[in-house]
């Protein structure tokens, strides 16, 4: 069996957003029955807070995309502050990703998904290196700092809740 690079993105993006809106599903009736200000709680003092690590997964999932299909990258947006602003965001993400064809990832292994960084460099990468590197990598990154800041303030998620989407395959074993 052959994985293509729409699988390997989108496929890995839209579960793993899905369960981060289930979290922040959580992470409201918590921060509601218990007075807190989730959106602006962080694991350290100089780390993004939930809502920016939200905002960051979003904006690599699409940034991912972008660049593995030859599409301008869109700026980041980080104008949601609410934990309903960040589920919207995430289901705009989820919808994005889902309108993208199989077709727009033709040649994305050799595409050219540099990045500029600073003092006139870029990081060099064909787009397998850049989603093996960096897409993915940053992204779950995020998300599971999200998923950290919950647990850190009390939200009551396990590991059922991170690898929520593997639910889909659990059947019952073959007798011997």
């Amino acid at each position: 069996m052959t994985l293509s690079m729409h699988s390997m993105a989108v496929d890995t993006f839209v579960p793993m957003l899905e369960s981060l809106s289930e979290w922040l599903d959580k992470g409201a009736a918590h921060a509601k029955a218990n007075k807190l200000d989730l959106i602006s709680m962080r694991l350290a003092p100089d780390m993004y807070t939930l809502a920016q690590q939200v905002q960051q997964a979003c904006h690599h999932a699409l940034d991912g995309v972008a660049r593995l299909t030859g599409i301008e990258p869109a700026p980041m947006g980080d104008s949601e502050t609410t934990l309903p602003g960040l589920q919207a965001q995430i289901a705009s993400t989820v919808a994005n990703l889902r309108g993208i064809h199989a077709g727009s990832f033709e040649g994305a292994e050799q595409r050219d998904c540099s990045i500029a960084i600073p003092e006139h460099k870029i990081i060099a990468m064909d787009g397998s290196r850049f989603l093996r590197a960096w897409a993915l990598p940053h992204f779950y990154f995020h998300v599971v700092t999200a998923y950290d800041i919950l647990r850190h303030s009390g939200v009551a998620l396990g590991v059922q809740d991170y690898l929520s989407q593997v639910g889909a395959f659990i059947q019952p074993k073959a007798s011997s």
